[in-house]
């Protein structure tokens, strides 16, 4: 890297640390565990764009000293990228968003966290794709000290769908756990089958992904193809990393062998070296599992399935337990 070029990245962070404190944001902690939750703002907000629930975006959280999340793709910050996320992000509908497959060239769908989206001239839908948001919905955020309430209403008579979406981000009092309740309410008058998942975009004490890095699972893992030669690899119960990858490498694969047995939801991440540990649970039983991994992010993504008859709602709760390792 020359010279100017190296001031430019270094004005660049600069820019970015002062501007961060401008984004729509609440400060929680209960004693044990503080985090930064970033807030849905359609002009502000950090994230604008179309792939991600726009509600509990968790850019910074940390528990004795050791840091979980944050920024992991190394891009100046744009908003309406649909990778601009940070922390234990959620994605409705990553293959076919309710209501697509029918509208027309120009008609609008539903993306769950987002609004009603148009669809333009394409094959397929494109979950990475960004998309025009047609209507934003409404948002409303209530704070506390140690927790953000977000409710969203979208509805579109037209074309039928519609929802009431309830998420509330807390730290539980007296532990180092981190819970999301989701209640996710048919407010249209066509039946919602999707599925969700957290993206987690996990970087323990932002550490390189390596064999310093641990993920287990509770039961004997199968996967869908072969890892990328030298990179990782499924032992038992547990993913292992070769080597430190490097950038532009990524170990990914799809991870089978749960059940519908909702304590098959049960995800341990470590780092042997600082100590940093997190286990992630649900109340659900999971539907898929895909991991991904890059130098700067591990991200095992735990599915659920969703299917909400018109007037019925769906809900569903992750914990995240932090812990030290050592």
């Amino acid at each position: 890297m020359t010279f100017p070029s190296r001031m430019a990245a270094l004005w660049l962070a600069a820019a970015a640390t002062l501007f961060a404190a401008d984004f729509p944001q609440a400060q929680i902690t209960n004693g044990l565990v503080k985090a930064t939750i970033y807030l849905p703002d359609p002009k502000l907000g950090y994230y604008q764009a179309t792939r991600f629930d726009w509600s509990g975006q968790i850019p910074h959280l940390e528990y004795k000293g050791h840091t979980y999340f944050g920024e992991w793709t190394g891009r100046p910050w744009n908003p309406k990228l649909h990778d601009t996320i940070m922390g234990p992000v959620e994605e409705f509908s990553e293959f076919d968003a309710p209501g697509y497959a029918a509208a027309p060239v120009g008609g609008t769908f539903l993306k769950i966290g987002v609004g009603i989206l148009r669809k333009p001239q394409e094959p397929k839908y494109n979950h990475f794709g960004v998309y025009e948001i047609v209507d934003n919905g409404k948002w409303t955020v209530k704070t506390a000290p140690d927790s953000v309430t977000f409710t969203h209403v979208v509805h579109d008579k037209t074309t039928g769908w519609g929802y009431e979406y309830h998420k509330i981000v807390r730290l539980e009092k007296g532990k180092p756990t981190l819970s999301i309740e989701h209640r996710l309410k048919n407010i249209g008058r066509n039946t919602i089958q999707t599925d969700v998942y957290e993206h987690n975009f996990y970087m323990l004490d932002k550490k390189p992904t390596g064999p310093n890095l641990s993920i287990k699972f509770p039961f004997e893992i199968k996967v869908d193809h072969p890892w990328q030669a030298g990179l990782a690899e499924n032992r038992g119960k547990e993913i292992v990393y070769l080597k430190e990858l490097e950038a532009r490498q990524t170990a990914s694969n799809e991870i089978t062998g749960f059940t519908v047995d909702p304590n098959d939801y049960n995800i341990t991440v470590e780092n042997k070296e600082t100590g940093a540990g997190v286990r992630q649970t649900a109340d659900r039983p999971v539907s898929r599992i895909n991991f991904w991994s890059i130098r700067n992010t591990s991200c095992p993504e735990a599915y659920i399935a969703l299917s909400i008859l018109p007037g019925k709602d769906f809900t569903w709760r992750i914990n995240w337990d932090f812990y030290e390792t050592k």
